[in-house]
C-alpha cells in the first residue's frame, strides 16, 4: 500500500500554522492568503481560510498546497480572516479535517484554527459523545470548537476562559465570530503566536515572517496562559493566569528546526540561536576536518555557525532539488534511497578526496542519515563526521511534534557509539542539552520544554503514547 511520506522522514513533522487579520482597509482573503503562504513550512498536507464581512461567514478549504488550494480564488470580500496550514499529528490526513473549522453557536458563527495538541482528547471526546455531541472529524480541533461554541458564558472572553479550564496540552488558537477575531495560547506556551500591526488592523500569526508577508509590523508575543480580542477598538487582552505564576513549557525544536531562521520567536532570533548551536558544536567536538557542509536545508545555518567557530571552510556539498515536495513511494530501502537521490545530489568537486564535518538538525527514526552518508562517499568523500544540533530524541512528544512513538525513535534503542556505525559515518555528536539551552539564550532554561531529549514533561501525559483517538482509528 502507498503511503504519503516525506523523504525526509527522519525528521520530526510540524503540525500546523495560524493566521488571523483584522482590518478593514484590506481583504481579509488575500491578506490571509499571503500569511499562510509565509507558514507553509508549518504543515502541507491542506490549507484553509475562513472570511467574514461582519454580516456572512464563509470557509474555502482543501487538501494541498495553498497555492494549489486557491488557485482560483474565492469572490468573498470581508475584513475579518484566519487561516491554517496542517499537518496531521491527530486525526487523518482527509478532506473532513481540513481547518479552520466552522460552528453556530446561540451567539452566531464562530470559525476556529489550532496548533498543537491536546493531552485529553480522548476523555473529552467521550463525554460530548455521551451528552449527545456528534463528530464528524478525528480530530482534537473539533473538541475545541464545539466546546466553545456550547459555552453559555455572555462573552468570547469568558467563553475562552471556560474553554482554557477543560482542554490540556499544547494550543495555539486563532478564531474568529463575525465581530473580532481571538488568539489564545496555552499557559506553559508551548507553540508561538505573535501580534502584529498592520497600518489600521491587527493581525495574528504563528510565525513573524507571516507578518513580514504583508507588511505588518510585529508587535509582541501572545503570552502563554493569553486570550487576545482584536475588533474596532484595538486589541484587548484577558490572563488565564499570571504568567510569572506558571511554568513554562515553550518548545526547544521550534528553535533547533520548525521555525523559519528569519523568525524571531518569544524574543529570541531563530537564525541567531542556530548559529549558537552551531558554535557550541564545535566546542564540544573540536573535529578536524576540511570543509563543514550541511544537510539542505535544516542544517544551514548551524553548520555556518560551526564553520564561523573552527575557522573551516563552509561548502555546499549536497544539493537539493528546490521542485522536489513530499513524495509518494512504497516504504524499503531501496525505494527510499531512490527517494532521497531525487532529492538530494553531491557536488563531486567539493565532496571527492575531503574529510567533512556534516551539520544536521536531528535524527529521529535514523531511515536518511545513512542514505546521505552513503550518498557522500559514493562521491569520493574521504571521511564524514557527523554533527547534529540537538541531543538525542528519545521520548516521543505530545504537544504538537509527529515523532515516532518511542520503539521507533533510534536514540532511545541504540547507544550513539551504534548508530555511528548503522549510519556508516565515522564519527558522531549530538549537541549536549546544556550546549542547546545555552545557545536559545533569550528564554530561561527553565521556559524550555526538552521532554523529547530528557522524558521530564511539562504535565502529565497519557500513558499509552496518545494524546487522542488516533489508536481507535
Amino acid at each position: 500500500m502507498y503511503r504519503n511520506m516525506d523523504v525526509y522522514d527522519d525528521k520530526p513533522h510540524e503540525e500546523c500554522g495560524v493566521f488571523g487579520i483584522f482590518d478593514r482597509e484590506l481583504s481579509a482573503f488575500y491578506e490571509t492568503y499571503y500569511g499562510i503562504f509565509a507558514l507553509q513550512h508549518r504543515g502541507q498536507e491542506s490549507a484553509g481560510i475562513t472570511v467574514s464581512d461582519g454580516k456572512h461567514m464563509e470557509t474555502f478549504k482543501a487538501m494541498g498546497l495553498v497555492t494549489e488550494v486557491f488557485r482560483n480564488p474565492p469572490q468573498m470580500e470581508g475584513h475579518i480572516g484566519i487561516g491554517h496550514v496542517r499537518y496531521s499529528t491527530t486525526g487523518s490526513s482527509i478532506p473532513v479535517n481540513v481547518q479552520p473549522l466552522q460552528a453556530d453557536s446561540i451567539t452566531g458563527p464562530i470559525a476556529l484554527a489550532h496548533n498543537g495538541n491536546l493531552v485529553n482528547t480522548k476523555n473529552l471526546r467521550r463525554r460530548l459523545l455521551l451528552e449527545g455531541n456528534t463528530f464528524s472529524t478525528s480530530m482534537d480541533t473539533e473538541v475545541i470548537i464545539k466546546l466553545l461554541a456550547r459555552s453559555r458564558s455572555p462573552s468570547m472572553e469568558e467563553k475562552f476562559l471556560e474553554l482554557m479550564d477543560e482542554i490540556h496540552g499544547a494550543y495555539a488558537i486563532v478564531a474568529c465570530t463575525n465581530d473580532a477575531i481571538y488568539g489564545c495560547r496555552d499557559p506553559f506556551g508551548y507553540r508561538p503566536l505573535v501580534i502584529g500591526k498592520t497600518e489600521k488592523g491587527w493581525v495574528l500569526a504563528s510565525e513573524t515572517p507571516a507578518l513580514d508577508a504583508i507588511d505588518a509590523t510585529f508587535v509582541r508575543d501572545v503570552l502563554p496562559g493569553e486570550i487576545v480580542c482584536i475588533n474596532d477598538e484595538g486589541v484587548h487582552s484577558t490572563m488565564y493566569c499570571p504568567v510569572e505564576s506558571h511554568r513554562h513549557g515553550i518548545c526547544s525544536f521550534e528553535y533547533i528546526y520548525f521555525a523559519r531562521p528569519d523568525s524571531i520567536m518569544n524574543g529570541q532570533d531563530i537564525y541567531q540561536a542556530r548559529l549558537n548551536m552551531g558554535r557550541k558544536l564545535w566546542e564540544e567536538t573540536h573535529y578536524e576536518g576540511d570543509v563543514v557542509m550541511s544537510v539542505p536545508d535544516s542544517g544551514n545555518v548551524a553548520a555556518l555557525g560551526y564553520a564561523q567557530a573552527s575557522g573551516i571552510p563552509f561548502v555546499e556539498g549536497l544539493l537539493k532539488n528546490k521542485y522536489m515536495g513530499r513524495t509518494f513511494i512504497q516504504p524499503g530501502q531501496k525505494k527510499r534511497e531512490r527517494a532521497v537521490r531525487m532529492k538530494l545530489n553531491p557536488i563531486r568537486m567539493n565532496v571527492e578526496g575531503k574529510r567533512i564535518i556534516l551539520v544536521d538538525d536531528s535524527i529521529v527514526r535514523g531511515t536518511t542519515s545513512g542514505i546521505i552518508i552513503n550518498l557522500l562517499k559514493n562521491a569520493g568523500a574521504k571521511e564524514i563526521k557527523l554533527c547534529i544540533s540537538s541531543p538525542p530524541v528519545r521520548y516521543p512528544c505530545f504537544f504538537g511534534i509527529d515523532t515516532a512513538e518511542r520503539k521507533q525513535l533510534i536514540a532511545a534503542k541504540f547507544s550513539t557509539e551504534e548508530i555511528c556505525r548503522m549510519i556508516g559515518a565515522d564519527a558522531l555528536h549530538y549537541l549536549s542539552q546544556e550546549g542547546l539551552a545555552e545557545s536559545i539564550s533569550h528564554i530561561k532554561e527553565t521556559d524550555m520544554c526538552f521532554a523529547c531529549f530528557d522524558g521530564v514533561y511539562p504535565e502529565p501525559v497519557p500513558h499509552n503514547g496518545l494524546g487522542s483517538m488516533e489508536d481507535e482509528e
